[in-house]
């Protein structure tokens, strides 16, 4: 059972153009955080796609290359649903601590998306650290996460 995350391997990021800023944010808060990342773009704010970044950071995921992963668009809707099309990915979509807190205690969530369009950079921030350090509580929780998997 995997209760926190390996700082020895990145943390894997990606976003759209509309999550763009905050991605670039959050790289220097993992970074402060003691945390590698690996950024698998956008590299700008020009208009793109969204799965076109969630793929390979949810990819890393769940290869193992990476401790976990944050992703970041408006809404936060799209890159979560292409995330958790990849196996052993659990993305969970986040909009307060409290959310987050749950998704890694009661759901062993892997990847965090954040709606850049509707939370302040700051609570994105508090959440993706707070998401970062929040173990996950197994008992009877394990088996309802063990149940996700086809």
């Amino acid at each position: 059972m995997q209760t926190t995350f390996n700082k020895a391997l990145p943390i894997a990021i990606g976003a759209d153009h509309a999550g763009f800023e905050y991605k670039e944010a959050l790289k220097k808060v993992l970074a402060e955080n003691g945390w590698q990342v690996e950024d698998k773009g956008t590299y700008s704010a020009d208009s793109t796609d969204y799965p076109d970044y969630a793929h390979p950071t949810a990819a890393m995921v769940e290869s193992g290359e990476a401790a976990a992963g944050v992703l970041i668009c408006g809404s936060a809707n799209g890159v979560c649903m292409t995330a958790n099309k990849h196996q052993g990915v659990r993305a969970a979509l986040c909009w307060n601590e409290e959310v987050a807190v749950l998704a890694r205690q009661h759901n062993n969530a892997n990847m965090i998306c954040l709606p850049a369009r509707f939370v302040p950079l700051k609570t994105a921030a508090d959440m993706m650290l707070t998401f970062l350090s929040t173990a996950f509580e197994g008992g009877r929780h394990e088996r309802r996460v063990e149940k996700i998997a086809m």
